[in-house]
């Protein structure tokens, strides 16, 4: 796997998620701002003739989809590792797995919990590393944000996709994932994802995923393979698209 130079930090960098949809955002945006301020008042298009100035509320919609992305790549997407991490009650002794790392953020929420009770749990982070789904995205930028948070000891990233884990059955105690099953496109593969969390999970442990959409199809995977599943929202302020976050528990 090839890895992209890492330039040396003092602070961990969390990177920027699904990036083309953020400038996406702001682009289309912008033409629209441009074409609702140069383009003469009637807009004529073969037939059809369009006032200008109603491009100013496609503008507006985009850009301010934009903002929000913003606030939430810089802002919210800690607020959000919070809210999740709070559904579990921690011990300090749990064997953690963040399904779909990137960059560390939950990897390293979930260790610094334990490392603040003094306990000998351990965090281990599955990616790919695509730099679509987050920019600058690479196993040495994840390994480089874990040591900048001081926990790299407590941490393990591994290079293997969600639908082929390697691990035994019932190693973690606490699953987390976030913005990350959904791009498994295929429908079957990703349901060979979600049975993996299941088969990985110890009896009595706990899933906690987040998605801003197929979260139905997740539930009734958990659900049909004997998990009690309940529906947590985040903050609609700081979360960009909303995020909706299974808890999902196996029984003992």
């Amino acid at each position: 796997m090839a890895t992209l130079p890492v330039t040396k930090l003092t602070k961990p960098d969390y990177g920027v998620d699904a990036p083309a949809v953020m400038r996406n955002f702001f682009l289309i945006g912008a033409a629209f701002l441009l074409a609702a301020i140069f383009c003469p008042p009637v807009l004529h298009i073969g037939p059809v003739g369009l006032i200008s100035s109603s491009f100013y509320w496609p503008a507006a919609f985009l850009i301010g989809e934009g903002f929000l992305f913003l606030l939430y790549v810089k802002v919210g997407k800690f607020h959000h590792r919070d809210f999740m991490l709070s559904l579990h009650t921690w011990r300090g002794d749990e064997n953690v797995l963040d399904v779909g790392c990137g960059r560390g953020l939950l990897l390293a929420g979930a260790a610094k919990r334990i490392a603040a009770l003094s306990g000998n749990g351990h965090a281990t982070g599955i990616d790919v590393w695509s730099n679509v789904d987050m920019g600058g995205n690479s196993a040495a930028a994840t390994q480089q944000n874990l040591e900048l948070e001081g926990i790299s000891s407590l941490c393990t990233l591994r290079s293997e996709p969600a639908q082929t884990m390697s691990f035994p059955d019932g190693t973690f105690d606490v699953i987390v994932s976030n913005l990350c099953i959904h791009n498994i496109y295929d429908a079957p593969t990703r349901r060979q994802a979600l049975q993996q969390i299941v088969r990985v999970l110890k009896p009595g442990g706990l899933a906690l995923i987040s998605d801003y959409k197929l979260t139905g199809e997740y539930a009734k995977e958990f659900s049909n393979a004997g998990l009690v599943v309940e529906k947590r929202r985040g903050s609609f302020l700081t979360a960009f698209p909303p995020l909706t976050v299974l808890v999902a528990r196996k029984p003992m």
